[in-house]
């Protein structure tokens, strides 16, 4: 099916950051496919996120560790609604420990999906950016500018994201493709297995992501914030 809809692809897209962006995005007009790891949490999410505008929301399972995956989904967006405009890397997983306890699992798991992710993803899009004139974000951490205790593992996939993102940004915009890294600070998530609550109402909000991501898409044509910073307004709720 394609018309003139603007389409987007959000990566770990079920829940948390991911799945509040999706909201925001299909507010504002555009079409969402959101991939899982699990096909019955990314097919759950895309029928609640209809409930916002039917037919706006495809649930697709991908695993971001796996390119053939990756391209799957992206063919599965290209099938449905014949063209993709934005690309949202945001999958990511935290383990944290001192480099004491830090199993090689865990540090394989957290660069594999974390930054190998990206850049399969990155992969997987870029020929339908290309024809699109879209654009690719990645989301990142103030975590890829500050290292903190039992970080190792964390520290070096989010520094590595933010250096892989602006290197990309200077690979593609002659090509027409925006690429813009969003470092955010503490985030109201499921992330690392929390529960969100109302004590986390001081912290960043997924849809406050989901803004800024809008926000980037209508700046004029002319103009890439290329690396954007957000924390918390008050720390703590102070």
């Amino acid at each position: 099916m394609a018309d003139n809809i603007k389409t987007a692809l959000v990566t770990g897209g079920s829940k948390g950051i991911g799945y509040g962006i999706a909201e925001v995005l299909i507010n504002d007009g555009i079409r969402v496919a959101i991939t899982s790891r699990s096909s019955v949490a990314a097919e759950l999410a895309a029928k609640k996120l209809n409930e916002i505008k039917e037919g706006y929301a495809l649930g697709v399972a991908a695993d971001v560790r796996d390119l053939a995956s990756q391209q799957k989904a992206v063919d599965a967006i290209i099938g449905e609604w014949g063209r993709l405009d934005y690309v949202v890397a945001n999958a990511g997983v935290g383990h944290f420990a001192s480099i004491q306890e830090l199993t090689p699992e865990q540090w394989h798991e957290t660069i594999d999906i974390n930054l190998t992710g990206v850049f399969f993803t990155a992969k997987a899009t870029l020929g339908a950016l290309k024809k699109s004139e879209g654009y690719f974000i990645t989301i990142a951490s103030l975590a890829g500018t500050n290292f903190f205790e039992k970080g190792a593992a964390y520290n070096a996939s989010k520094f590595g994201l933010v250096g892989f993102t602006q290197a990309v940004m200077l690979d593609l915009r002659n090509e027409g493709i925006k690429v813009t890294t969003i470092m955010p600070g503490s985030v109201a998530s499921y992330f690392n297995d929390h529960q969100p609550s109302e004590k986390d109402a001081w912290k960043i909000q997924p849809e406050d992501i989901g803004q800024i991501i809008v926000d980037l898409i209508h700046m004029p044509a002319r103009t890439l914030p290329s690396k954007i910073e957000v924390r918390p307004t008050r720390p703590g709720g102070n």
